[in-house]
């Protein structure tokens, strides 16, 4: 598929600078003929990072960065303003588990630079808190993280899997939840950056199952991060006595988790076809006997046992927007569940990542519901006849559900005024209760308003848009806007607390978020919409947003920015390229630009699902046709734009925003800047310790602000 036509970098003239006043980046032309198209591109030898040359290039792209990002007018009064805010040392509770009268939960508790994991016996005693596991004291530094925590059974010993510098490769530490301690040989590679990874305790608490990715010599090197498995790890044993269970005939770009039947001692493993939302599951019966209980074609996207071992599934079969059915305790063949609460004109939220969105308790099923953008709770009994559910605040965002013994429950809302806290439903009562679990707010957002919009996509469909706005706003065009999306992989953009949007409302801005085609929030439909050969309509309705904040008055051109991150920075990328005199400057993190090589990176074959290949015809035409970066036009006035990557980024590869910024400096003939910013010691964002989030975060700020020329302060 590829010929050569490499230029050796000793023949090519270098510039002291580009045309945009930023460094010249030399050229080395290569050729890849897909399908018979030639696709010629001056930029491939940035996507090596062992190269020496390219660690130097990148050098020299933060030397330059930083001579603009530190001469910006006002940056210490925004960092000042940036720190005492996510410095405010209101604590957050998330990752909550119950067992044996153990509340268990991550909290982030600022100046720390990372959350610990701590244990309490009541989510009203806050007082009664210890702390199990803190990657602050294990690493000085704040580099280390807790990429996910789960209790034995008894609640008596916690498996944690820690990672260290935003790469997201997680190792397996148990420890003894009363002191801390470990009690066990730590278990390298049970987490990856993108397929993640998980573990279930034995109902006796004994031993666990958990995912295991190949060890050095077990599979060459560059399948190392795929071919997850399933093992079994007895307490008081060797690692070298791990028994393999489960794998050996999964996908490559397999995505597992696992969960315990507590009254059979079953265990189901649900496996994702990479990042496809296509899922099997697998059941190991009590006599250890493996076997397959769905298939991908069966549309199951999510399971959770009852208390009684049976089972409820979340199934999109003939039901784009969600259906559950139930499998009584047997569990013989998926085509004998049973339909107990029909599809709705509202979707059923299913996350394979862990917010349990759904939870059955002993004699209810709590379903989250996505109404697109925000989302409810509704209470079902176990033959699905609707009951009295929990209150919500209004147009919120149900985080995590958590049984407590019998039907009561644990559940986070926030709203995009209102700081998350943790309520509790009580069925038995009928009443909603605050816990002491609630973030206190660093901010004031009693002038604000928050406004709910559409705006109208090329082909007429109608995309939500949420507007936040000091109350009384003038829609004359004067106004800053900063407008987000999305638009991927069935996420949905919900609600959410973010005490730095007063960064910008107080400086008289307006935050907009677009809910666009690609994500969930009006079910399986509006994903494949924005998905695959789809993939242009995401562009096309984050567009009519930018146009509908334009044309209704709230800013204008040249005082509207846009921000997106990782499939939301491949969003920003198509915008510059698509529509670069819309908007003035754009933030774009940890994105994807390159849609011909992307599947090439370890990370960016499990979005092949998502996104296409450029195997197929159909999908490289359409990938070719939006690609940012093979549609950067020389000679284009580009607006200002500050991309921000890890160098340890797990998801998205580096090399992804070194082309296209290198692409984008030859290019741009409008003189704004184009700058990269690389860290070297984070990745994709998780984990990112306290003080570089705002070191990162008063970039951002005082960037956007002075492109729109924004008097900080006035």
């Amino acid at each position: 598929m590829r010929q050569l036509a490499i230029v050796g970098f000793l023949a090519i003239t270098l510039a002291a600078c580009s045309p945009s006043g930023s460094p010249q980046t030399s050229r080395a032309p290569v050729t890849d003929t897909y399908h018979e198209v030639a696709v010629t591109e001056d930029y491939r030898w940035l996507e090596d990072w062992d190269d020496p040359q390219v660690r130097s290039w990148s050098d020299e792209q933060n030397r330059y960065a930083r001579t603009i990002l530190d001469g910006l007018p006002h940056v210490s009064e925004i960092r000042s303003r940036i720190a005492e805010i996510l410095e405010a040392e209101s604590a957050i509770y998330f990752g909550l588990s119950w067992h044996e009268a153990t509340l268990f939960a991550i909290k982030r508790q600022p100046p720390k630079q990372q959350p610990f994991l701590v244990a309490l016996t009541s989510p009203d005693d806050t007082a009664s808190e210890r702390v199990i596991v803190d990657p602050n004291a294990i690493d000085p530094t704040g580099g280390t993280t807790i990429d996910w925590y789960v209790p034995s059974p008894d609640g008596a010993l916690v498996a944690v899997s820690l990672s260290k510098g935003g790469s997201e490769s997680g190792d397996l530490h148990v420890v003894d939840a009363g002191t801390g301690d470990s009690v066990e040989e730590v278990i390298p590679r049970v987490n990856g950056g993108t397929a993640g990874g998980d573990l279930a305790w034995t109902t006796d608490g004994s031993g666990f199952f958990y995912t295991r990715y190949p060890r050095s010599g077990e599979r060459a090197d560059e399948d190392l991060s795929f071919y997850q498995q399933v093992w079994f790890h007895r307490l008081g044993s060797a690692q070298d006595d791990d028994r393999y269970e489960l794998g050996d005939d999964f996908p490559r770009i397999a995505e597992t988790r696992l969960q315990t039947d507590s009254s059979s001692g079953r265990l189901l493993a649900t496996v994702q076809y990479g990042d496809s939302g296509r899922f099997e599951h697998h059941l190991r019966e009590p006599d250890a006997n493996w076997r397959r209980l769905t298939r991908y074609e069966d549309q199951i996207v999510q399971a959770r046992f009852a208390p009684d071992g049976s089972l409820f599934l979340i199934s999109r079969f003939d039901a784009p927007k969600g259906k559950l059915l139930k499998l009584d305790h047997d569990l013989r063949t998926i085509s004998e569940a049973e339909t107990i609460v029909d599809e709705s004109s509202d979707t059923i939220v299913h996350d394979f990542y862990g917010s349990s969105p759904m939870v059955v308790t002993s004699s209810r099923v709590y379903l989250t519901y996505q109404l697109g953008g925000p989302s409810t709770i509704r209470s079902f009994d176990h033959r699905g006849a609707p009951q009295a559910g929990p209150d919500v605040l209004p147009v919120s965002s149900v985080g995590q559900i958590v049984p407590l013994p019998g039907d009561v429950i644990l559940y986070s809302n926030r709203s995009y005024l209102q700081p998350p806290a943790w309520y509790r439903f009580d069925p038995g009562k009928g009443s909603t209760e605050t816990t002491a679990l609630v973030v206190e707010s660093p901010v004031d957002f009693s002038d604000t308003e928050v406004v709910r919009e559409t705006a109208t996509s090329k082909d007429g469909t109608e995309v939500p848009l949420t507007v936040l706005r000091l109350k009384g706003t003038e829609l004359d065009g004067s106004n800053p806007t900063l407008l987000t999306g999305y638009g991927g992989f069935g996420i949905s953009l919900r609600p959410r607390f973010e005490p730095l949007a007063r960064t910008w409302i107080e400086q008289g801005g307006v935050v907009a978020i677009a809910n666009l085609r690609g994500g969930g929030e009006f079910g399986e439909a509006w994903h494949q919409a924005g998905m695959l050969t789809n993939k242009q309509n995401v562009f096309d309705d984050f567009a009519a947003a930018m146009q509908h904040l334009i044309a209704t008055g709230y800013t204008s051109e040249d005082l509207l920015a846009i921000r997106g991150g990782s499939n939301g920075g491949l969003l920003m990328g198509a915008m510059i390229t698509q529509h670069p005199a819309r908007c003035r400057a754009v933030m774009s993190a940890v994105g994807i630009y390159d849609m011909l090589r992307v599947e090439l990176s370890s990370n960016g074959a499990f979005n092949i699902p998502e996104y296409g290949s450029v195997k197929e015809p159909d999908q490289f035409q359409a990938l070719y046709a939006y690609s940012p970066y093979h549609n950067v036009a020389d000679g284009t006035s580009y607006p200002a734009v500050l991309f921000l990557t890890g160098a340890n980024d797990p998801r998205v590869d580096p090399m992804q925003s070194r082309k296209m910024t290198a692409r984008l400096q030859a290019a741009t003939a409008s003189g704004h800047p184009i700058l990269l910013r690389t860290s070297d010691d984070t990745g994709h964002g998780g984990g990112t310790p306290l003080n570089a989030r705002i070191d990162e975060l008063t970039d951002v700020y005082a960037f956007l602000f002075n492109e729109l020329g924004v008097e900080y302060g006035d």
